[in-house]
This record gives structure tokens, sequence and C-alpha cells, in this order.
């Protein structure tokens, strides 16, 4: 063997040892990174009652920025503009929910009706055979149902108080996020300026584009959610309408804002169509309207969801179903509805480091020959016409 092939061929030991020694400086990376994730999401935890706001003021800034762009281009200053969006979004929210109110209201007598109808046939049913309860029966059991209740008085209170509370907070959250929203889009241009002051204009370029890509982002992510809302809205509305069900509009107008809060809102839209089919046209209305909101909202939660927001948002389907499992986990329904667009953004900002990552990675570019360059590989005896050198070298 050469001394070349010596110098090339290392020790097999020495080998393993560069191996095992790359491995621990990555892994100890990893550890930090790890740890620094964990308590970040401890922050969050702690924060969450001033996150929360924030994040949904951003959400909501992403449907209010449009307008009041379009306004603002048009001359008028940035509070006023800022001020028009969101009360015209109020007032166009406001105004959708008395539509619902009205319907409703107009409905109650038609189904009230109804349901005394189909207690009383109930009533009937439980009488006759095969079930044979008598009158005394009856009302024993509805005796024993009211002692139930009366004894679950303070448990039930409780409930209610939480569940005040818990309304309660939610308003304040609302409220705070309006007001951010409002703030954000009357001073969003002036963000990030001021960021790339402070951050310096080398560091700033970088984080400029990282939240321009953020927010588009964002806008992507709530038209996604707006599609599929509607497009629940649009099939069980249809359920609603062919059936025969009552108040199809408004069940379908809130199976439309449900949308927008993950799990619960769905579910409780669909109960709600199930209920008013069941007291208004019976139980084989009823568990048809079950079937049909079952295979809508699995369709729309494993299916069109999935695949529409990792489009749009270019995550894969499979990590926007993990992203919404463990964001309700641990932060419940909020987590839930906000995991995706955290996600999304999480991806945004590792895309960049990667395309910044390749840049500065990247071998240089090779050049070729120009025509009329000497070749260096050819010996100079070889040059055709040769001739020597006249110019005079740098002394």
């Amino acid at each position: 063997m050469s001394s070349g092939d010596r110098r090339r061929w290392t020790d097999r030991g020495e080998a393993i040892g560069h191996g095992v020694s790359w491995m621990a400086r990555w892994s100890t990376r990893l550890a930090l990174v790890a740890v620094g994730f964990w308590l970040l999401s401890t922050l969050i935890g702690k924060l969450w009652v001033v996150v929360m706001p924030v994040l949904l003021g951003l959400l909501i800034t992403t449907v209010l920025w449009p307008p009041a762009r379009w306004l603002r281009s048009r001359g008028l200053p940035a509070a006023l503009a800022a001020t028009i969006v969101l009360l015209g979004g109020l007032t166009v929210l406001g105004g959708v929910l008395a539509l619902i109110s009205t319907s409703i209201a107009s409905g109650v007598p038609e189904i009230a009706e109804s349901a005394t109808r189909a207690l009383g046939q109930a009533r009937d049913w439980l009488a006759g055979p095969p079930v044979n309860l008598g009158k005394s029966q009856l009302d024993r059991l509805l005796q024993q149902g009211t002692d139930q209740l009366q004894s679950s008085v303070g448990s039930i209170a409780d409930g209610l108080l939480a569940g005040v509370g818990t309304v309660t907070s939610g308003i304040v959250t609302g409220i705070l996020a309006l007001l951010l929203a409002f703030l954000f889009v009357k001073d969003g241009p002036r963000f990030t300026p001021w960021l790339r002051g402070v951050v310096g204009e080398r560091a700033g370029k970088h984080v400029t584009i990282v939240m321009e890509r953020v927010w588009t982002t964002l806008g992507d992510f709530i038209r996604t959610q707006a599609l599929v809302s509607l497009v629940d809205a649009v099939l069980i509305g249809l359920g609603l309408v062919v059936l025969g069900v009552p108040l199809a509009v408004p069940l379908a107008a809130l199976t439309f804002l449900g949308g927008f809060i993950p799990i619960v809102g769905a579910l409780i839209a669909g109960a709600l169509a199930v209920l008013v089919a069941l007291v208004s046209n019976g139980l084989t209305t009823a568990a048809i309207m079950l079937v049909i909101v079952v295979v809508v909202q699995q369709v729309e939660g494993n299916v069109l969801q999935p695949v529409l927001q990792s489009r749009s948002l270019r995550l894969h389907a499979a990590v926007v179903l993990l992203a919404v499992t463990a964001g309700s986990t641990i932060y419940g329904i909020a987590g839930a509805f906000l995991a995706v667009p955290v996600v999304a953004a999480a991806a945004v900002v590792l895309r960049y480091l990667g395309e910044v990552i390749d840049t500065h990675s990247a071998p240089p570019p090779v050049v070729l020959d120009r025509p009329d360059d000497p070749q260096p590989d050819r010996p100079a005896d070889l040059e055709p016409d040769a001739e020597p050198d006249t110019r005079s070298s740098p002394a």
C-alpha cells in the first residue's frame, strides 16, 4: 500500500469515535431545543389569558385587513378605516344572529306543538304493549325523576356557576380580542418598520420576510375554515330541507358559525338539528338526520378539512390531524382551533430557515471559461500562434 493510501484511510476505532462524538453533539443540541420548547409551552400556559386574545385578534385582523387596506388606499385615516371595518363586521355578525333569532322565534310555536304531540305519543306508547306502563307507574317514574333533580340541585348550581364563569371569561376574551384587532388593523403597517429598527437591518430583513409569510398563512387558514364551514352548512341545510324539518335556514347558519369552533361547535349544531327533527317530524326523520350529520362531520373532519388545510397551508394531512389532537389535549377547544395556524406558522419559519441554510451551504457556481481565455490545462507550447507576454508586471 502506498503512502497516499495510508494517509487516506483512518483507523476503525477513530472513525467510530468520530461518529459517536458527532451523535453526542447533535443529541445535546436536540435536548437543549426540547428544553427550550418545554419552557416556551410552560410560559404560554401561564400567560394563556394574554396569549389567547392576541391570537384571536390576529385571526380577526386577517378578515378585517383587506377592506381596511382598500379604505386607506382611498385616503381615509388609519383609525377611521379600522373603526369602519370593525363596526361593519360587528353589524354583519349581529345581523346574522338577529336573523337566526327571528327565524327561531317564529318557528318555536310549531316546534312546541310538535313536541307536545310527540310527548303524548310517547306516553301512549309507554302505556301500551309491550311496555304496559300504567298511569300510576308513569307518575311514579316522573316523581322519582323530580326527586332526583331536587337532590342534585347543589351540583347543578355549581355546574351552572362554573358555566357562567366560563361564559364570562369568554366574553372578556372576545372583547379584548376585538380591541386588539382594532389596534392591529390601525397600526399594523408600523410594526415591521419598528421591529426592523429594534433588531437591526440585517436581522430585520429576515424577520420581515417571515412575518409576511406567516400573515399570508393565517389568511389562508381563515379562508379554508370558512370554506369547510360553508360546505357543512350547505349539506346539513339541504338534508333539513329535503326531510321537511322546520328552521332549516337558521340551523344551517348555526352550523356555519359553529364550524369556527372546533369539536364543540359542530357537535352542538348537529345535535340541535337532530333534536329539532325529532320533536317536529318524529323518530324516523331524526334517525335519518343523525346519519346525515354524522356522515357530513366525518367527511369534513377526516377528509375535507385536512386535505384543504394541507394544500392551502402546505402541511400534510397527518400533521393537521396530529396538531388538532395535541392542541385539544393540551389547551382544550381553543387549542384545537389555534393548533393548525400555529403549526403552519412554525412550518413557515422552518422552511425559511431551510432556504437560508441552502443559500449559505450551496456550492459556488461553476463559471465556464470564455472562448478568449487561455486554457490552463494546455501547455503553452501547444497554443496556436502563441506570443510572449510583453505586459509589465506589478513591481
